[in-house]
């Protein structure tokens, strides 16, 4: 006797999705969360949090042109040029747009 095509097809559902749900479920076991880089720019965010004023914002204009050159003379090391260098600065810094050019 076959098995009706619908058990066979529910069956191979399972086999798939089982694998899925037991990669999403949180485990009983303690994980350890994997850290996400911070940005130059969270960086100088975070170091200047404690001021007021003006000067916070020299602070931070201060921290975020150091930044600048640092991710600059990291590309240039790494021989980027162009488009790409601009590119790679602004990832470095971690800019949303042009406001930090």
């Amino acid at each position: 006797m076959k098995p009706p095509l619908a058990a066979v097809a529910a069956s191979l559902v399972c086999l798939i999705v089982a694998p899925v749900f037991a990669q999403t479920t949180p485990s009983a076991a303690p994980t350890a969360t994997v850290p996400v880089p911070a940005t130059k720019r969270v960086t100088c965010l975070a170091t200047t949090q404690n001021l007021k004023g003006q000067d916070k914002r020299d602070q931070l204009q201060l921290c975020l042109a150091q930044a600048r050159l640092d991710c600059l003379k990291q590309a240039i090391d790494q021989k980027i040029v162009g488009e790409a260098r601009k590119s790679a600065i602004k990832t470095c810094v971690g800019t949303d747009g042009p406001e930090q050019q």
